[in-house]
């Protein structure tokens, strides 16, 4: 466990590194955004095989220090995480970053503490900047983000095709102290 909270609505927030045991759920959660429609790059349910080959990936590079990430479990239950993911190269001071809600989780806190807890583990990996990309409709996400810090450095435009419309990838970063 890293640390543990009590979110807006009285519920207790454990956060914690993932583990193998979070399997099954994370598959049932990222599907459960897929079904839900979010504002994710995802927008296909993923396999069991599929949830295997990823959670193995993340937790090599997690152990291996070459990337942060934390969830968020509420009585037992995964309900979210957020990634960060340092780029390489003579870039390997910005860190990318991702974040996800489980419904019913989302207003009470729990995302802006994942997204500043994921700031603590990413200044370990010698992340300077934080820089990440949320759909333009994603109102809620975007609030949360320049809540804490973030701003808008620019735009992609028609990055994404959802539901036959285009929407901008708006791009945002943070410059966290060390």
């Amino acid at each position: 466990m890293i640390r543990r909270f009590t979110a807006k609505d009285g519920r207790e927030v454990v956060l914690r590194a993932p583990h193998w045991s979070d399997l099954d759920d994370m598959l049932d959660f990222i599907n459960s955004l897929v079904e839900e429609g979010v504002d994710i790059t995802v927008d296909t349910k993923k396999t069991r095989e599929e949830e295997v080959d990823w959670l193995a990936r993340l937790l090599s590079s997690v152990e291996k220090n070459k990337q942060v990430a934390v969830v968020a479990e509420v009585d037992g239950r995964f309900v979210g995480q957020v990634e960060v993911s340092p780029r390489g190269g003579s870039s390997k001071h910005v860190g990318n970053l991702g974040i996800s809600i489980r419904d019913g989780y989302r207003d009470v806190g729990i995302g802006t503490e994942l997204m500043l807890e994921a700031e603590v583990q990413a200044r370990r990996l010698g992340i300077k900047i934080i820089f990440l990309e949320v759909y333009a409709t994603n109102e809620r996400a975007r609030y949360v983000y320049e809540k804490v810090g973030y701003r808008e450095v620019g735009r992609l435009p028609k990055a994404v095709l959802k539901d036959d419309e285009y929407i901008d990838f708006i791009m945002m970063s943070k410059e966290i102290a060390p």
